[in-house]
C-alpha cells in the first residue's frame, strides 16, 4: 500500500519537460521537510514552515491522503482517465518523495504498469533514495527529475545529498537531469554557485535546471529575476515554474 495526496491531468512546470501535458500522481510523505523554504501554513492552528508541497508532507496531513492498496485498481482508473484524455501523457511522480515507497508492490505493480502501456514516466525525487534497480526493473525504464537540496532547504547536508543514490540512479535510468530551487540570498553568498558545483562533479553529464524559490506568484519574483542572470553567468538552463505563474497556490493544477 502507498499514499496517494492527488491526481490530476496538467501541464508540466517546471524542469525539462516544463510546457509537456502530463498527469500527475502527488504521493503522500517525505523523508525531508525542508522548513528553510519558508512556505507557511497552518495544521490545527499552529503556523508551521516548510516545503512549498506541505499538504504532502506532513504527516498530520495525512488524514486527507488516499490509501491505494491494489495497483490493478488504479491502472484500471489511469486507463480511463487517459481514454478521456484522448492519448498517452506523460506520467510524472511526484510528491513528498515518491521513492520512499520504491519497494512497495503496490507502488511498483503501478509503476511497472505504466511502463508495460508504453507511458514516459518520470520521477520528481530529492534524490536521497536509491531505486533497486537490478530488482525491480521498471525503474531502468524511467525519468529522474533530481531535485536536489541546497542549504537553503534547511535541511543537513548529509541528509539531502546521497552519492550512491545519485550515482545508481545516474548509471541505471533511461534519463536524468538535475534540478535546484535557488534564492538571491544563496546566490549573493556564492554558495549557490559552490553547492552545485560540488553535486555536478557527482553528476558531471547532468544538465543542470535552476528555478526560483517560491510557493505563490507573490513570492516566486522576490527571487526569479537573480535565478535568471544565475543562469546565465554559469550556463544553466533557467526554469521557471509556470504552474505557480498561472494558478497561484492553487492545489492539483
Amino acid at each position: 500500500m502507498f499514499r496517494l495526496v492527488e491526481r490530476f491531468f496538467s501541464i508540466q512546470g517546471e524542469g525539462r519537460y516544463a510546457g509537456v501535458p502530463s498527469y500527475f500522481l502527488r504521493t503522500g510523505g517525505c523523508n525531508l521537510r525542508c522548513p528553510g523554504f519558508g512556505a507557511a501554513y497552518e495544521v490545527d492552528g499552529e503556523r508551521r514552515l516548510g516545503c512549498d508541497t506541505w499538504f504532502a508532507v506532513d504527516r498530520e496531513c495525512a488524514g486527507a491522503w488516499e490509501s491505494v492498496e491494489s495497483a490493478e485498481e488504479l491502472l484500471r482508473e489511469l486507463d480511463e482517465a487517459f481514454e478521456k484524455i484522448g492519448y498517452l501523457p506523460h506520467l510524472i511522480l511526484t510528491g513528498g518523495e515518491p521513492l520512499i515507497y520504491g519497494a512497495d508492490p503496490v507502488f511498483y505493480g503501478v509503476v511497472e504498469g505504466l511502463v508495460d502501456r508504453g507511458v514516459r514516466v518520470t520521477f520528481e525525487t530529492n534524490g536521497t533514495v536509491e531505486p533497486e534497480f537490478e530488482r525491480y526493473l521498471a525503474y531502468r525504464e524511467c525519468i529522474y527529475s533530481l531535485s536536489v537540496k541546497l542549504s537553503n532547504s534547511g535541511e543537513a547536508k548529509e541528509r539531502r545529498i546521497n552519492p550512491a543514490a545519485l550515482e545508481a540512479i545516474a548509471a541505471n535510468a533511461s534519463e536524468y537531469f538535475l534540478k535546484f530551487t535557488i534564492d538571491r540570498k544563496l546566490i549573493e553568498s556564492g554558495r549557490a554557485a559552490e553547492e552545485i558545483a560540488e553535486i555536478r562533479a557527482l553528476l558531471p553529464e547532468a544538465e543542470v535546471f535552476c528555478m526560483p524559490v517560491g510557493e505563490s506568484r507573490e513570492s516566486i519574483w522576490h527571487n526569479d529575476r537573480a535565478v535568471f542572470e544565475f543562469c546565465l553567468r554559469y550556463n544553466y538552463r533557467y526554469s521557471d515554474r509556470l504552474h505557480i505563474r498561472i494558478f497561484d497556490m492553487t492545489q492539483g493544477v
